[in-house]
């Protein structure tokens, strides 16, 4: 993945979180022996009054409102995937427009102090930031080919119950999922190794810009992710939830800095633009027609599309002669692969000519896949993905669970062809290994929790296309993260 960094030698940069952090160092004085004890007397007593305003001193700057600024952060499978998408579709169309705010009273995080011997007492300002560096991968190095590894001590990166933003379509153990593994396990690339997560460093990044995702169910579904792994040190009643048709943002106050959601599930424009109708059979497009949607990317600082799902139900996809505005109905069928191209051949010329690359930076997202078969992973009793509690670990097996490849050509070279640099985030093989990561039958539907009676029956409703977070999204994110902590500051 292409970055800009500062380097400390040819394979490794190193980031100090110390210099977000900041010291008051107040220098002392040091009295001379005196062998007359009444001055002794009358020194000692003036030290000791010293002391005792100085730490009031100290209380004051720690409990200043200033001191939270920092601390806020394939054909057979046809049928099947035809049925799980007409849920997937049908329940989130019964999703309500909703808007949450966060409105609790925020509590200061007191600094502390310590006397250093010596000449200097030293009084560190405390924050969640600890004191190590953060190594940044070498910019050639290829973060997406790499294994699964068990890891229950860093993952996961949060907690599912203390994200009160993550709604029921992904809140799998709440939701009764009795085993958690599927959230310890941690990519690792084979050349080096992902930056460890940090919240306010990304927060730092983030001030006083907009981090937006562009896409689908699935792009929502990792926008939750990022949204619960940027609140978590974002201080009660400093953070918000808005969500107004298409755009939902989620806002920290104190970094002037917005993590959006807005979507289209096809980037350009369909007759699947509403975010809560949009069941509909004949799903139909305009190729060529994105400026209703661009409209709303301008001025946004962190751009990441994607677009799959949706194409995956037929075979062909229906493509409007004329205007949905002028009440035009008739289309044209064409092959999948063919509309796609298309497609994104229009995106990738709107980014191009409305997106300055000095300011924003353009992310697209590689194929999110189905597990929707479990004779794909040699499990002949398996029943989609619902009974998966490992991810597939054999990496010298070939697989294949149905991914159109096809489609990920395409979006590879376009990516790489466009005049403003495009970061492609193969998240796809990785993403094939997890079998164990969907919400399968631990999920709403029509807005409702699944019964035990449709939780017994995961042919007909376990989701295999939605994710559980935490989880395997988080990762997605991390590959984000590590990109923006690794530009520099303007």
């Amino acid at each position: 993945m292409q970055q800009s960094r500062r380097k400390s030698d040819p394979t490794t940069t190193t980031i100090n979180t110390n210099s977000i952090s900041n010291s008051i160092v107040m220098k002392g004085s040091k009295n001379n022996k005196n062998t007359n004890i009444s001055i002794f007397v009358v020194v000692f007593s003036i030290f000791l009054f010293a002391i005792f305003m100085y730490n009031e001193d100290v209380k004051s700057i720690a409990e200043f409102p200033f001191s939270h600024t920092i601390n806020n952060k394939p054909q057979q499978q046809e049928q099947q995937l035809n049925q799980t998408l007409a849920l997937v579709s049908k329940e989130e169309e019964d999703k309500e427009e909703e808007t949450i705010v966060v409105t609790s009273v925020s509590m200061n995080t007191k600094a502390s102090a310590s006397a250093a011997a010596g000449d200097l007492i030293e009084l560190p300002f405390i924050d969640e930031l600890d004191d190590s560096e953060i190594e940044l991968p070498s910019e050639d190095c290829d973060l997406f080919t790499g294994k699964w590894v068990y890891d229950n001590k860093s993952h996961p990166l949060y907690k599912e119950d203390e994200c009160e933003f993550l709604t029921s379509q992904v809140t799998c153990l709440r939701n009764g999922r009795k085993d958690s593994n599927f959230q310890s396990w941690r990519w690792q690339p084979n050349d080096c190794n992902l930056p460890k997560f940090k919240a306010r460093l990304l927060l730092e990044k983030l001030r006083n810009k907009r981090l937006m995702f562009v896409g689908d169910s699935l792009n929502r579904n990792q926008w939750e992710s990022m949204v619960c792994l940027v609140q978590s040190v974002v201080p009660p009643g400093r953070k918000s939830l808005t969500k107004n048709g298409s755009l939902s943002i989620f806002r920290v106050d104190d970094y002037n800095a917005t993590v959006e959601f807005y979507w289209a599930p096809f980037l350009v424009q369909s007759n699947s633009d509403d975010p809560k109708m949009h069941s509909i059979l004949n799903r139909i497009i305009m190729p060529e027609s994105i400026k209703k949607h661009g409209k709303n990317w301008k001025n946004v600082d962190f751009l990441v599309f994607n677009t799959y799902i949706w194409w995956m139900n037929t075979f062909s996809m229906k493509v409007l002669r004329g205007s949905f505005d002028e009440g035009d109905a008739d289309y044209d069928e064409v092959e999948r692969p063919v509309a796609y191209g298309r497609v994104l051949k229009t995106w990738a010329k709107w980014v191009d000519k409305n997106i300055d690359p000095n300011r924003t930076t353009v992310f697209f997202s590689s194929m999110s896949p189905l597990h929707i078969k479990s004779l794909d992973w040699d499990n002949p009793d398996g029943i989609k993905c619902a009974l998966e509690t490992t991810p597939i670990l054999n990496l010298s097996l070939p697989l294949n669970v149905g991914t159109d490849r096809r489609l990920f050509a395409i979006a590879a070279n376009v990516t790489q062809s466009m005049k403003v640099p495009t970061h492609f985030l193969n998240i796809t093989t990785l993403s094939e290994y997890r079998k164990d990561a969907h919400t399968s039958v631990y999920t709403i539907r029509q807005g409702k929790m699944l019964t035990a009676e449709q939780q017994a029956d995961p042919n007909t409703y376990a989701d295999c296309i939605h994710w559980c977070l935490p989880g395997l999204p988080d990762t997605w994110n991390e590959f984000i993260y590590t990109n923006i902590i690794s530009r520099r500051d303007d």
